[in-house]
């Protein structure tokens, strides 16, 4: 594990801490009401899909892929999205994102087949592709070095939110008047957040409501980093294995995470004999327990960073210990009673999201330039969409080959876990990449 001195937080004086605003956390928390409406959207058809099958007629490994389709797109558009917000900033790639990804979640109404819904995931990836850089953006931009880890764990809440809504949510529409008006509300949803960015979203030093006080804060020691500025080309940032390491890791991450966003309502159907009711009040226990997870990684990294522990050290800690912890999802193929499965989940799940503050943070620690920061969340976050595109389909295989046993997939979403940890306990460096070697300078 490698990392690089803790840089001397500066002290801010008791009249500059009165007088400061606090507008950095509304704005973050907005970031995170757009990652929440996200993942309710793609995490719909999670949940709907146990009761499309009949109608839309689709199999378990036909229902791999559509599960992995919406990661397809996503992936790809990770990369021109992170250039996009370096280019343009969240202000104008945000809001542009949100009202592509809410008309094509209306549109999953309109799917008359595998086709049509095939074709719908595909827009609804290409849509949703700029929300997580655009959040790594925003937290360079509005937050110093010391903050970063909290305000990433409090924008990455929104992903756990969503997820835990989308289950009682989208059963409880279903139940009342279908599948289908599940996702035109959601997407109306959507629409709505787009007029409250639109209206509320600027950056620092162009917002006319942040005080003096607070600009001072922020562009402080540590600063956070502007939106423009001078560029490096992407065949640069690969030069670099600490950015193969960001992809890699974030893969094996997202292996694991991947079946709590696509299988895991069918899990507890299929497997575990759960109702619609008993999904809708206890399927949710794991995403939500993990919005305080979270919090609480993002928060213990933040805090190592004041104390004084290398940069390097606050943000693996946290990655590592929950990773590791993350693995414990295996343990379910050992255990029979409902109570001990979903306490398990509920560990594998908070201990995941234990890591992701930390994880969504590298981007701003390893930048070479403030500029490119959209394009490094850009490169670890299209690592992420891999994962999602891999674990789903392998499920679905896995569950076709053995009769719907679920011992393999939860093999290898521990396995995946355990992987993760290695990759960013002894690839990543944590430190700006032009203070370490590339590539094909190593002897």
């Amino acid at each position: 594990m490698q990392s690089n001195s803790a840089t001397p937080t500066p002290a801010v004086p008791a009249t500059a801490r009165r007088a400061r605003s606090r507008l950095r956390w509304t704005i973050i928390t907005l970031s995170g009401l757009g990652l929440t409406i996200a993942y309710l959207d793609r995490s719909a058809l999670s949940v709907a899909s146990t009761y499309m099958q009949d109608e839309l007629g689709f199999d378990q490994t036909t229902k791999g892929i559509l599960l992995s389709s919406f990661f397809w797109t996503y992936a790809i558009f990770q990369l021109p999205s992170g250039w996009l917000l370096d280019r343009f900033g969240p202000r104008v790639i945000y809001p542009i994102a949100v009202v592509w990804w809410s008309l094509w979640t209306a549109a999953t109404a309109l799917a008359h087949g595998v086709g049509t819904l095939l074709v719908t995931r595909l827009g609804l990836g290409m849509g949703e592709a700029p929300v997580q850089p655009a959040n790594v953006k925003v937290v360079a931009t509005w937050f110093p070095r010391r903050e970063r880890a909290l305000a990433s764990s409090l924008f990455d809440t929104g992903q756990q939110v969503g997820v835990a809504l989308s289950v009682p949510v989208v059963t409880a529409l279903i139940a009342a008047f279908g599948w289908r008006a599940a996702f035109v509300v959601i997407g109306v949803a959507g629409m709505a957040w787009v007029v409250g960015w639109w209206m509320i979203y600027r950056s620092p030093r162009e917002h006319p409501r942040i005080s003096q006080a607070e600009l001072d804060y922020i562009e402080g020691g540590d600063a956070a980093v502007p939106e423009t500025g001078p560029r490096m080309r992407w065949v640069e940032l690969l030069r670099y294995p600490t950015i193969w390491g960001l992809v890699l890791g974030y893969i094996c991450r997202s292996a694991t995470g991947a079946f709590f966003l696509t299988w895991y309502p069918s899990y507890l159907v299929e497997d575990r004999g759960f109702t619609i009711l008993e999904l809708g009040v206890f399927g949710s226990i794991p995403a939500l327990l993990a919005v305080g997870a979270t919090v609480a990684g993002g928060a213990f990294s933040d805090w190592l960073v004041r104390r004084g522990v290398p940069i390097g050290r606050a943000r693996k800690l946290p990655i590592i210990t929950g990773m590791l912890l993350a693995s414990t999802i295996t343990l379910t193929i050992f255990v029979d009673g409902n109570l001990a499965v979903m306490v398990l989940l509920s560990i594998s799940n908070c201990a995941h999201s234990f890591a992701g503050a930390a994880i969504l943070s590298l981007p701003a620690e390893v930048a070479p330039a403030p500029s490119v920061v959209g394009s490094v969340a850009g490169f670890q976050n299209f690592g992420s969409q891999i994962g999602n595109i891999i674990s789903p389909i392998l499920i679905g295989f896995f569950l076709t080959m053995s009769g719907n046993s679920y011992t393999g997939p939860m093999i290898f979403a521990g396995v995946m876990a355990i992987l993760g940890t290695l990759i960013y306990g002894f690839m990543v460096r944590v430190r700006p990449l032009n203070e370490t070697i590339p590539a094909e300078s190593r002897g």
